[in-house]
C-alpha cells in the first residue's frame, strides 16, 4: 500500500484510538437471529485460545447463547466443549448458555461453511493462517467479528483482509481484533496523555521468554495432520513467533506512534530451539522497523530456555518517556509525572467481548479494528523477512511481493508447501540467501 494510503488511513482513524467509531443505533433485526434479541455465537477453532475466548463472550453480561463449534480435530473440540461448560459452571452461569447438540458440533476443514451461518457472531481462534478464509466467510455471511491476532500469515493474506475489511464497514459489521492491549485501561490513560512525551522518536519492544509447546509426530499422521498438530512451528499456519506473540508489543508502538513503518531491517536465526520438531522459524528476531518521520522502533523477541523474559514497550519522546509495564510516564530526568492506579486495571481480555457485546445487543456498529489488525500483522512479517533475509525490506514492496504460504488445497492428504528432507528436517531461511523480491 503507498505511504500516502497509509497516511490517508492514518489521519482518518487518529481519533479511533480503541478501535471505536462513530456508533449510529441501528435496528436489532440487522443482528440477531432471535426474536428475544438473544445473541447467537458460533466458534470457529477449539484450542485454548477459542474455549478463552467463547467463555469471555459468554460472560460477556448479555443475552449470549454458543450455539454452534466447528474445528479441524473432533478431540479439540469435544475438549472445549467440556471445558467450556466446566468454566461456566465454577464461574457460576447456567450450562444452558451453550446448546451445542452434536449436529451442530462440525468437524473438518470444512466446519466453519457449516458454523458460520447458524451464529449472529463468530468468534475465529484458528491457527492464524486460516484467518483470511474465515474472516471472508463470516463477512460474506454478514456476521459480527472478534477474531484472534494475527489476522493473516502471509502477504497474500494481509491484502485479502484489507479487501474485506471494506466489505465489513460497508456492512456496518462490527469486528473485534484480539490486540486486547487497546482495551486495557492502563494503555488507554498512557494513550490519552501521550503529549506529555511530545514528539515520540523512538522506542523499544521485547516478547522475549521460554516459547511454547511441542507436539512431536505421531505414527500414521499425514504432513498435514502433523502441521496442524504442530502449527506454532510452521509458516503457514503461525507466521513465526514474531508474528503469532510479538505483534503485541509491535502493535502498542503503532498504536502510540499513529502509523506504520515503511522499512526494516534485522537479524535473526535459531540458536538452541533447532530440533526437528521446531518446524522451520527462528527462536530469536531484533528488528529495526524505521517509521516515515525517521524515528525507529528497536524490537526484539526470543524463545529460549533460561534467558532473561520481559514482555513490555517503552516509548521515547522528546519531553520524556511511557514506560508501558509499568504504567507511568516519567519526564527526561526520570521523574514519574504520571502513575496509574492498578487497583482500578481490568481484564482486556474480557473487556474487549464485554464491549463488542454491547455493542450488538444495543444495535450500535463501533468497532471496526481490522484495518489495525492487518496493518499491526504486515509489520510484523515485514519484520520476519527482514531477519529471514538479513535485507532492508519497503513496506510497499513487501505487500506486493506476491508471498502465499498456504496449501493448495485444504485437505488431510494435501502436502503443504514445506515439506521435511530425508532426515526430517525442514529448510530454514538462511540470512544472505533466503529472497522476497
Amino acid at each position: 500500500m503507498a505511504l500516502s494510503n497509509r497516511r490517508k488511513f492514518v489521519h482518518q482513524t487518529g481519533l479511533i484510538t480503541t478501535g471505536i467509531v462513530a456508533a449510529p443505533a441501528l435496528s436489532q433485526a440487522n443482528y440477531f437471529s432471535g426474536a428475544t434479541g438473544e445473541i447467537k455465537v458460533a466458534l470457529i477453532g477449539c484450542g485454548g485460545r477459542g474455549t478463552g475466548a467463547a467463555v469471555q463472550a459468554l460472560k460477556s453480561k448479555q443475552n449470549v447463547k454458543l450455539v454452534a463449534m466447528a474445528d479441524a480435530f473432533k478431540d479439540r473440540l469435544d475438549s472445549a466443549l467440556k471445558n467450556i461448560v466446566n468454566e461456566l459452571s465454577e464461574s457460576g452461569l447456567p450450562a444452558s448458555m451453550v446448546d451445542v447438540p452434536a449436529d451442530r458440533q462440525f468437524v473438518g476443514f470444512d466446519g466453519y461453511q457449516k458454523a458460520i451461518p447458524l451464529a449472529d457472531v463468530v468468534i475465529l481462534t484458528t491457527p492464524p493462517g486460516f484467518r483470511p478464509l474465515h474472516f471472508e466467510e463470516a463477512v460474506k455471511q454478514n456476521k459480527h467479528i472478534f477474531m484472534e491476532k494475527p489476522v493473516a500469515t502471509d502477504t497474500e493474506g494481509i491484502k485479502k483482509v484489507l479487501t474485506i475489511a471494506e466489505q465489513a464497514k460497508a456492512k456496518k459489521l462490527n469486528v473485534v481484533v484480539g490486540l486486547q492491549r487497546h482495551y486495557q485501561h492502563s494503555y488507554r490513560e498512557l494513550f490519552k496523555r501521550k503529549e506529555m512525551i511530545g514528539e515520540i522518536t523512538s522506542a523499544q519492544a521485547w516478547w522475549n521468554n521460554d516459547g511454547v509447546w511441542v507436539n512431536p509426530r505421531k505414527p500414521g499422521q499425514t504432513e498435514m495432520e502433523y502441521q496442524m498438530r504442530n502449527w506454532y512451528y510452521f509458516n503457514w499456519l503461525c507466521g513465526d513467533h514474531i508474528t503469532e506473540q510479538h505483534i503485541h508489543n509491535i502493535d502498542v508502538v503503532n498504536w502510540f506512534k499513529g502509523s506504520y513503518p515503511v522499512r526494516a531491517q534485522g537479524m535473526g536465526g535459531r540458536e538452541v530451539r533447532k530440533g526437528k520438531d521446531h518446524g522451520e522459524i527462528f527462536d530469536h528476531h531484533y528488528v529495526e522497523f524505521h517509521y516515515a518521520d525517521g524515528s525507529i522502533l528497536n524490537s526484539q523477541c526470543r524463545h529460549i530456555k533460561s534467558t532473561m523474559s520481559k514482555v513490555d514497550e517503552l516509548i521515547v519522546g522528546t519531553k520524556g518517556k511511557i514506560y508501558c509495564g509499568a504504567a507511568n510516564i516519567r519526564d527526561n530526568k526520570g521523574a514519574v509525572v504520571y502513575q496509574f492506579d492498578r487497583k482500578t486495571e481490568n481484564d482486556p481480555y474480557q473487556s474487549e467481548h464485554d464491549e463488542l457485546f454491547a455493542a450488538i445487543a444495543k444495535g450500535e456498529y463501533r468497532f471496526a479494528d481490522t484495518e489495525n489488525g492487518a496493518k499491526s500483522t504486515m509489520t510484523s512479517i515485514l519484520g520476519r523477512m527482514a531477519t529471514y533475509s538479513g535485507k532492508m525490506i519497503e513496506w510497499d514492496k513487501a505487500l506486493q511481493c506476491g508471498m502465499d504460504l498456504q496449501p493448495t488445497a485444504y485437505t488431510w492428504d494435501t502436502l503443504p508447501r514445506s515439506l521435511p528432507d530425508a532426515n526430517g528436517e525442514y529448510k530454514v531461511a538462511v540470512p544472505g540467501v533466503t529472497k522476497f523480491y
